[in-house]
Formats: structure tokens, C-alpha cells, sequence
């Protein structure tokens, strides 16, 4: 007699499995979701802070004997709009320029920036002066006060050189044009310094006479533009030279001495 064969039950709880895996994922989702939102700050900022190092690491620059000195990297620690900067000033002197209306010749007032980094301010000899006279006009005073303002906002030293045509000039006072443009030179220091407080050791004073024209001087209207002064706002301060004269005293001294002669006395 033939055996039944057992039939196998199919199984319909199959999904049971598939089940218990999508509550146990959606647990532990839960749990990652909890674990983050309680973050210890301290511990984020440190873990944060070792991530950025490991993608940034930072390069120390080689050891260097040259000192550092604030004064040569002040252009790039210096914002092109802080006080104090050369485009301030710059922009300042030219707002001054186009306020002070008072003068018909304010209009030939020039301010460059050269590529050394000097500021030449050019004025027209009319503006500050009387024809073959070295005195300051009142109505250039509002003017030079605005440019000693300046000066003193850079804390530079100043070089003001003083120019003429070549028309000579012959009287008591100035002999030639190298006493004129001199004396207009000192005479708009002394205005710079004594009436509105510009440090007096950065300021110097220069006559050139007609030796550095900006014209040919062929006729009336280039003379004119000849006839200028130039306040030069330094970008470096000038060197000083020691005094040699002690030195070449002293050595001459000594050359009488080792020759067995009496310094004070003259020779055969």
C-alpha cells in the first residue's frame, strides 16, 4: 500500500521577518535622531575644530631674522578708506579744492600722486602771491590751512619747492629768481609750521628758480604755469647725512700731530 505523501503547510507568516527588520531599523533611526539632538556644544566645537585642521592645516613660515617693522607693512594693514589714509587725504584735498571758490585760480590747483608715492600739490604762483613779491595773499590762507591739515593726517615730511619763469628779476630784495623762489618756499613753510601746526623738523624748503619748467616758456600763459609753487607730501622721510665737519677736523688734527706740528699754528 502506497504512503501518502506529507504535504507541507505553506507559510503565511512570511512577512513577520520583513517586519520586525523595518521596526528595528525605524528604532534605531529614532535613537540616532535622539543621540543628535542632545549635542554636547563642547565636544562639537572640539570635534569641529579637528576636522577643520586636518582640511586646513596651517604652515608656519620659515624663521626669518629680518625684524619685523609695523611702518613697512602699514599699506596692507591700512584700509584704502581708514582715517588717516593716503586716499582719504587725497580725496579731502580735492573736495577742498572744488569748495574754496573765492579765487578764480583755484581752478589750477593740481594734485598728482606720483609713482614713488609722493603727493605733489601744485599752486599757482597767482594764488599766493603778488606779482615779484614773496608774501602770503590772505585768500590762500583757507587753502594752505586745508593742505597743513593734511600734512598732519599722514604724519609725513614735506618738501615745498618754489618755481619762477625765466623773466629775470633784479631788486633790493630778490637779486634773481633763486631769491624769489626760495624766499616763497620758506615764506609757505612758515605759514604750514608757525600758523597751523605742522611739526616744523618735517618740513623743508626749496627754491629752483627757473632751472625745472613745465612749459617752454614761449609765451605769457606757459611763464604762468611756470610760475608755481610745489608742496610735495613724502612717502619716504628724506636720509639724514651726518655732520662731517667734526670728523674732517679731528683727522686733521691728528695728520698735524703725527707730522710733529702744532695744529694751531700755520705751517712754513
Amino acid at each position: 500500500m502506497a504512503k501518502h505523501k506529507h504535504e507541507e503547510h505553506e507559510n503565511h507568516e512570511r512577512w513577520l521577518v520583513s517586519y520586525a527588520d523595518f521596526i528595528t531599523l525605524l528604532f534605531a533611526f529614532f535613537v540616532v535622531m535622539y543621540s543628535i539632538s542632545s549635542v554636547n556644544v563642547g565636544k562639537y566645537r572640539t570635534v569641529s575644530e579637528s576636522i577643520k585642521a586636518a582640511l586646513n592645516p596651517v604652515v608656519a613660515p620659515p624663521a626669518s631674522k629680518a625684524v619685523f617693522s609695523l611702518d613697512s607693512s602699514k599699506a596692507a594693514l591700512t584700509s584704502p578708506n581708514a582715517p588717516g589714509s593716503k586716499e582719504v587725504v587725497i580725496r579731502k584735498l580735492r573736495n577742498l579744492v572744488k569748495a574754496i571758490k573765492d579765487s578764480a585760480h583755484m581752478s589750477l590747483v593740481r594734485i598728482t600722486e606720483q609713482v614713488n608715492g609722493d603727493i605733489v600739490i601744485t599752486i599757482p604762483d597767482q594764488l599766493l602771491f603778488n606779482s615779484g613779491e614773496a608774501a602770503i595773499r590772505s585768500e590762500a590762507l583757507p587753502f594752505l590751512e586745508g593742505v597743513s591739515a593734511a600734512i598732519v593726517e599722514l604724519n609725513r615730511h614735506t618738501r615745498v619747492e618754489g618755481h619762477t619763469d625765466n623773466v629775470p628779476i633784479r631788486t633790493a630784495l630778490f637779486p634773481s629768481n633763486w631769491e624769489l623762489s626760495a624766499a616763497r618756499a620758506v615764506m609757505v613753510v612758515r605759514v604750514l609750521s608757525e600758523l597751523y601746526g605742522v611739526t616744523a623738523d618735517h618740513l623743508s624748503a626749496v627754491g629752483h628758480a627757473d632751472t625745472r619748467p613745465v612749459m617752454p616758456n614761449a609765451d605769457a600763459d606757459q611763464r604762468a604755469k611756470n610760475r608755481r609753487v610745489e608742496v610735495v607730501i613724502l612717502e619716504q622721510a628724506p636720509q639724514v647725512h651726518p655732520l662731517q665737519a667734526g670728523s674732517d677736523a679731528d683727522a686733521a688734527e691728528l695728520s698735524a700731530e703725527s707730522n710733529g706740528q702744532n695744529p694751531f699754528q700755520p705751517g712754513p
